[in-house]
């Protein structure tokens, strides 16, 4: 694409480019969208391959389909006494003959401008799905474009005929506006508008002769799908390499603001460790060690803990703990709930009083009641172990002495609250947990900053876990053998997507699903969960279903993190098609933690083919990083991980982050970038300068 005459730049008013009609620029400026920058950086979020034309025969379809037709005649009908009510029908045939079968007719609701729009003996590009309404071929509001006569294009094909940008819309923007605003835009930015942040790419590798103001008007208007796929990979590059250069810089500076050590003797870790009732995995041995090395520098740790539902990563964060409390210091965990930090409470007051360490419990103002657990309410010595929710950070007198820092379910926090208990220790050591496996390429962007320990093992004593995909007909049936395992001694959750019924949505929810098996499973005690009970209410619940004497747990995903019964057995989780692979394997990660065969079934819609082939996986495989890739490739990696803690926008092309070797790359760039140019002085940073140091000012050691 060839600029004309006089180029622009990207400061340039939208008004200023004579191409684009006033119109056009005034819908444009209500969504404050009023330069050539802010245009160009509308990146399509996809493409259509409307180049071929349909043969001679309209057919219904599914699928969108293009067509190239001459109009034969209109009508326009109105009714209702509402201005411009009515429908606006062009009938029409293959503009390369007459059509071999049923004529098709386009038509248009409440939209009587069409009428000055289209006319007999046009000759159009037509685009949308044909429909066979009682005998007749309709294509309801195609996307059209009058052959060799839009005026608004300089009458060249925009919106049809070529691989055709999709936008995102906002406001009352139209594909159409946008569409013709960028052809403008792209044809009149000159071949240098934008710096490059990038290296100048080699002569012979992927993206030789590759530059950003190439990617920018590739990536809106190719050629071909080879060009798209090229300029899209060129500014996913780009992209993560901005983002690891933040990464990087954050973690040397990390690094530099300086720790202390953590290397006790060993004595209490060791009696710890003998004390426990089984023997640890080789997975959770080498995590173990990979911690003491980093608690024994003086460089402080900053180690991500990761591992497949049920592996084990409690038991390496305890001995972490103990070991930084040998040394004298104390030790604080946060959980993301009340739930989950009671159950680690229990945990530590099991294992480490034992040991004549002190453990306390924080996690509101409240105390617990008929749980029999005393909040820590200040007076006398202070905890060596704090557990607890948020309420940690909001208690000056509890945590003042902090060694190690543990944070599970990490991706639960934002960004401010980590940071916020961080920075009540000395730059204490800091190790985040998840169970959430997260694929090799996240590792090196979102959590790119943190040395990573995987544990890839389960210990050998948690049983089997049975997997299957039923239709949601069958769930009735399936509540017999429910009935049976109940009558074993075992329990069962029962997982909704929704809580309450939804005209909108065609989902069964947990409530209505509560009345139906209390009758199915009757006599046996039922029991509800979901997220707008109160805490009080959760914890009560809980603990009913902890102590067995609610045998069945009708619940949404609130159970989802951390919950530990090891006597539940059986989990239906209804309208599977709804939720991510990851999701689903945390889930299923509630049971199969005691010795007995468990067994995990996914109801999905009777007929939907499509999700019972994307959920065959979780038939295959209980591997949470097999199905953590699959995962990323099909959802993104804000589905995978949960919520966004990367401090910025969302990555424009995260469906690249599945590409181990670009981001890999991404990495090596700024690593080598931030050697030669550690406070990124270069004017090519400009744009991203402040983005990637931004760590500093923020007060922030972690992302």
């Amino acid at each position: 694409m060839s600029a004309d005459a006089t180029s622009l730049s990207l400061t340039t008013p939208l008004a200023e480019v004579p191409e684009i009609p006033a119109r056009v620029v005034k819908l444009l400026a209500k969504e404050s969208l009023e330069t050539v920058g802010e245009v160009i950086w509308q990146l399509p979020f996809r493409h259509e391959d409307r180049r071929h034309a349909a043969d001679t025969i309209f057919q219904p379809s599914e699928t969108p389909v293009c067509h190239q037709v001459r109009v034969t005649k209109t009508s326009q009908k109105f009714f209702g006494r509402r201005r411009g009510a009515g429908m606006f029908d062009a009938m029409v045939e293959p503009e390369a003959g007459a059509a071999l079968g049923q004529g098709l007719t386009l038509r248009w609701w409440n939209m009587p401008y069409m009428g000055k729009a289209i006319a007999e003996d046009q000759v159009l590009f037509v685009h949308g799905k044909i429909k066979d309404q009682k005998g007749r071929l309709i294509m309801s509001h195609p996307e059209y474009e009058i052959v060799g006569e839009d005026e608004d294009a300089g009458g060249a094909m925009v919106h049809t005929g070529r691989i055709t940008p999709v936008y995102r819309l906002r406001g009352g923007l139209t594909q159409k506006a946008l569409r013709v605003a960028a052809w403008h835009v792209c044809r009149r930015l000159g071949d240098d508008f934008a710096e490059d942040v990038l290296p100048t790419p080699s002569a012979r590798g992927e993206f030789a002769g590759w530059n950003r103001t190439r990617a920018m008007k590739v990536v809106h208007f190719p050629v071909d799908q080879a060009e798209l796929e090229v300029a899209s990979r060129y500014l996913a590059l780009e992209e993560f390499f901005g983002y690891q250069l933040r990464v990087v810089h954050r973690r040397r500076s990390f690094v530099e603001s300086g720790g202390q050590s953590h290397a006790g003797p060993g004595d209490q870790v060791a009696q710890f460790e003998r004390s426990l009732p089984f023997a640890l995995t080789e997975a959770q041995r080498r995590c173990v060690e990979e911690i003491r090395v980093d608690m024994a520098s003086a460089r402080p740790m900053n180690r991500l803990l990761h591992g497949d539902v049920g592996s084990g990563k409690t038991v390496v964060a305890f001995l972490s703990m103990v070991r930084a409390v040998e040394c004298g210091a104390q030790a604080a965990l946060m959980a993301p709930t009340q739930i989950l930090a009671e159950q680690h409470f229990q945990n530590a007051r099991k294992w480490l009083e034992p040991l004549g360490i002190r453990v306390g419990l924080k996690t509101g103002s409240r105390r617990e009641s008929g749980g029999g657990l005393e909040l820590w309410s200040g007076g006398g010595d202070a905890p060596d172990v704090i557990i607890g929710t948020h309420a940690l950070l909001h208690d000056r007198e509890l945590v003042h002495n902090l060694g190690i820092v543990v944070i599970d379910e990490q991706h639960k926090f934002g960004v401010a609250q980590r940071a916020r208990l961080i920075e009540k220790g000395r730059t204490p050591d800091v190790l985040v947990m998840t169970a959430t496996p997260i694929p090799r390429t996240l590792t090196l962007t979102i959590y790119g900053d943190l040395d990573v320990s995987t544990i890839d093992e389960r210990p050998k004593a948690r049983g089997k876990v049975v997997t299957k995909i039923r239709p949601a007909s069958k769930v009735k049936e399936a509540a017999a053998f429910l009935k049976a395992q109940l009558l074993e001694g075992r329990q069962a959750y029962l997982v909704y997507p929704l809580i309450d019924e939804s005209e909108k949505l065609d989902v069964k929810a947990a409530t209505t699903g509560f009345d139906e098996w209390q009758t199915w499973l009757a006599p046996h005690r039922v029991g509800l969960l979901h997220g707008r009970m109160s805490a009080e209410e959760k914890d009560d619940v809980m603990r009913q279903f902890r102590d067995a004497d609610i045998e069945a747990l009708v619940s949404t995903t609130v159970i989802e993190v951390g919950v530990d019964v090891p006597n539940a057995t059986v989990m239906y989780i209804q309208g599977a098609e709804r939720f991510g692979l990851a999701q689903l394997h945390q889930l299923r990660g509630r049971i199969g933690r005691g010795e007995h065969t468990s067994y995990c079934v996914l109801f999905v819609k009777d007929k939907d083919p499509e999700a019972k082939a994307r959920l065959t996986i979780m038939e295959e495989t209980h591997d949470g990083f097999k199905i953590a890739e699959e995962d990323l490739k099909r959802r993104g990696p804000g589905d995978v991980l949960g919520r966004a803690q990367s401090g910025q926008s969302p990555l424009r092309f995260s469906a690249y982050l599945a590409d181990t070797r670009l981001v890999s790359t991404a990495r090596k760039l700024a690593e080598r970038t931030l050697d030669e140019d550690p406070r990124l002085r270069s004017r090519r940073f400009d744009g991203i300068r402040d983005f990637v140091l931004q760590a500093e000012s923020g007060g922030a050691t972690l992302q």
